[in-house]
């Protein structure tokens, strides 16, 4: 699988305190990270290196096979932060506002792009709130038109920190099932900032788990059965990493 992140001994600081400290790790295409850790781990500090957001005290981080200050396609990494900063004051509509994702990519056809648009918030099953203002959505009708807005430039790297918090149970399982979907037709790579590390494994394939440090990153699998992980985080706290939950259906179908 083709390389799209490589970091080598990164360490972050954020307020003259250490916020990542020598960090090495890598990601391919068709990868699904759980980025994991409790408060204050790094978390969001790793993610806005990657994107260029914070500056980096040392390490290395290249992207699609060019370090970050020479890195120039962003079109191909998708965002989705925690707390969106679109100005809600701005009378646009659901659809304008995911086609606003285009932006920067003139290459796509004004009517192609409305055809994504509304396939995808046909998928979040937000297609008739399409015309509607996105100030007057809810926290989580808006959570996954910003989705929706993501994923229209069909990017290779999806970054997205703590997504579901605003969601209820029925419009998670239809966010995580799009999720699935493009990592699984399209080979798109997913890192997913989360505190939910009791439940992420039904989706990710690996767990990245950060505390400042890196204290595993590897397969599930791997780390349920690692006993290493086990003297770290103590017997009840593994077992609620790793609970496996039964096959759910298809919210797409």
């Amino acid at each position: 699988m083709s390389l799209i992140v490589k970091v080598e001994n990164l360490s972050v600081v954020y307020n003259d305190l250490p916020a990542v400290t020598d960090v090495s790790f890598q990601v391919s295409a068709g990868d699904y990270i759980g980025l994991a850790g409790p408060n204050g781990a790094g978390k969001s500090s790793l993610v806005k290196a990657l994107l260029g957001l914070t500056s980096v005290n040392s390490g290395k981080i290249e992207l699609f096979g060019q370090e970050l200050s020479n890195f120039s396609q962003w079109e191909k990494i998708a965002y989705l932060p925690q707390k969106h900063q679109h100005n809600l004051l701005f009378p646009a509509s659901v659809l304008e506002v995911v086609v606003s994702g285009l932006a920067g990519m003139p290459q796509i056809a004004a009517d192609l792009a409305k055809e994504r648009a509304r396939n995808l918030l046909q998928d979040l099953s937000m297609s008739e709130t399409e015309s509607k203002l996105f100030s007057r959505l809810s926290g989580g009708q808006q959570q996954r038109v910003l989705l929706a807005r993501a994923l229209i430039r069909e990017p290779q790297l999806l970054i997205l920190d703590e997504p579901t918090t605003a969601l209820d149970p029925q419009v998670r399982e239809k966010f995580f099932a799009l999720l699935e979907k493009i990592n699984k037709e399209k080979g798109t790579a997913i890192i997913m900032v989360t505190h939910d590390t009791a439940d992420i494994g039904r989706y990710a394939h690996s767990l990245f788990y950060l505390d400042i440090k890196l204290i595993f990153f590897g397969p599930f699998a791997d780390f349920c059965h690692s006993p290493a992980m086990q003297s770290y985080f103590g017997d009840f706290a593994q077992h609620l990493i790793c609970h496996q939950h039964a096959p759910h259906p298809d919210p797409l179908s």
